[in-house]
């Protein structure tokens, strides 16, 4: 398979998560080493001040960070260890782009970065996640497989 059809496949899978019906309009784009997501603010997304919620902080740079890792894992699931999530300013408007990034890559272990910018580009929160390989096959999920 070529790198190419495994970024497709990645891509693939994030659309079809259940979890995605809850954030409809985001898209996604892998690279090596790299991912963007974008996601256009709705009130639905809003906390009691009428801003975004860091949930969805914390969803969009999650995901930037998994993908840009499972851009290199062509075998196996990984899943998120842990994340460190640093909320700068609010948003109430536009859209919402998370880039991820791999910071470094270890047998099992990887690390990877974060940035949430809005529409103006201006960063709004960063992080950093570690993410694990697991033992279940990419090729038994749906949405990777077919």
């Amino acid at each position: 398979m070529q790198h190419e059809e495994h970024f497709q496949r990645l891509e693939r899978l994030y659309h079809r998560a259940k979890v995605q019906e809850l954030f409809n309009g985001s898209s996604i784009r892998v690279g090596h080493s790299r991912a963007e997501i974008t996601l256009p603010v709705q009130e639905k997304y809003f906390h009691g001040a009428n801003a975004i919620h860091g949930a969805v902080y914390f969803k969009l740079m999650d995901d930037a960070a998994y993908f840009a890792v499972a851009s290199l894992v062509r075998d196996v699931f990984i899943v998120t260890s842990s994340f460190q999530l640093n909320l700068l300013r609010p948003v109430a408007s536009g859209t919402l782009r998370a880039v991820g990034t791999l910071r470094s890559q270890g047998k099992s272990l990887f690390v990877a970065e974060a940035t949430l910018y809005n529409e103006r580009g201006k960063e709004v929160a960063f992080g950093t996640g570690q993410f694990m390989r697991t033992t279940q096959a990419l090729s038994s999920l749906e949405g990777y497989a077919d």
